[in-house]
């Protein structure tokens, strides 16, 4: 494990984002493409989507974005996303934002399975996007940190027996960042005013923890977390490090000196920079900015 200590500010993270389903490419932002509402599934009724961002020169390299925030996962018009996604986009990544059934609706479990989907469908339909279906990184914050670390430590092969194409194909990835993510979600299922989506059966809980997942074989991962996260604390990261320490996973945990949960300014700025390095170097073969 490498472990880093930066100084920096503070912001809180807000919820992420849901939504409706459509193909229509929208007109390109900048130098970057977007197509919104690509449906990867259904489920009481309602589409699962995730917004395609294409850059003007791909690397060949996808980055499918967690838009979760406590479980929630509002929708909000694509090319208000294209700020968010620039420093990966200007890298050559194609970001996939994925959307994933809301809470207060939808519960964790649920959430977890989403996006699963998502992944499944975005590998197959790579060669339509660009993309080599063995680089594929995940990336999320505070719930989407939580969703990323599942996908990278609890993917599978697939069904090869599944009657849905979708679910024969792999939903494993490649690499793994997450900003302060709950990690042993045992410690805090259930009602919950605030975060809905953990108010689901405590015996559900072990199988939705990241931290009892780690594995020699799984993708090397990167946490960045603050020093004065009081929502999820610092011991989140520190934790879940240790435990692929002990299995002898590669992994790096990056220490924002005074920052709580979520950054602004230059720690955001510091952690943009983080992220595509870490993404260059396990999906690329680039060093990047190192």
């Amino acid at each position: 494990m490498i472990r880093y200590v930066l100084a920096g500010t503070v912001l809180l993270l807000l919820p992420l984002a849901a939504g409706r389903a459509a193909e229509t490419p929208a007109p390109p932002t900048s130098q970057h493409a977007v197509t919104p509402d690509v449906v990867y599934g259904h489920k009481a009724g309602m589409a699962l989507f995730y917004d395609v961002f294409r850059p003007g020169e791909a690397n060949g390299a996808a980055v499918a974005f967690m838009m979760s925030g406590g479980w929630f996962s509002r929708w909000r018009p694509p090319a208000q996303r294209v700020a968010w996604f620039e420093h990966l986009l200007d890298a050559g990544f194609t970001v996939f934002a994925v959307h994933h059934g809301s809470a207060p609706r939808f519960k964790v479990p649920e959430a977890v399975d989403d996006v699963r989907r998502a992944v499944r469908h975005i590998r197959m339909h790579a060669a339509e996007y660009g993309i080599d279906p063995e680089r594929i990184g995940v990336h999320g914050g505070s719930a989407g940190g939580h969703l990323s670390l599942m996908l990278g430590l609890a993917g599978d092969a697939g069904d090869a027996d599944a009657e849905d194409p979708v679910e024969r194909v792999s939903s494993r990835v490649q690499a793994v960042v997450a900003l302060f993510p709950p990690v042993d979600l045992t410690r805090i299922v259930g009602p919950s005013e605030r975060f809905p989506a953990l108010d689901f059966d405590p015996a559900l809980a072990a199988d939705v923890s990241p931290i009892g997942f780690a594995s020699a074989d799984d993708p090397p991962v990167l946490l960045i977390h603050g020093d004065e996260d009081e929502l999820v604390p610092l011991a989140n990261s520190e934790g879940m490090s240790a435990a692929l320490d002990e299995v002898g996973l590669a992994n790096e945990v990056i220490v924002i000196e005074g920052a709580g949960h979520g950054f602004r300014g230059a720690d955001q700025l510091r952690s943009r920079e983080e992220t595509v390095r870490f993404f260059r170097r396990h999906l690329v073969g680039s060093p990047g900015n190192e």
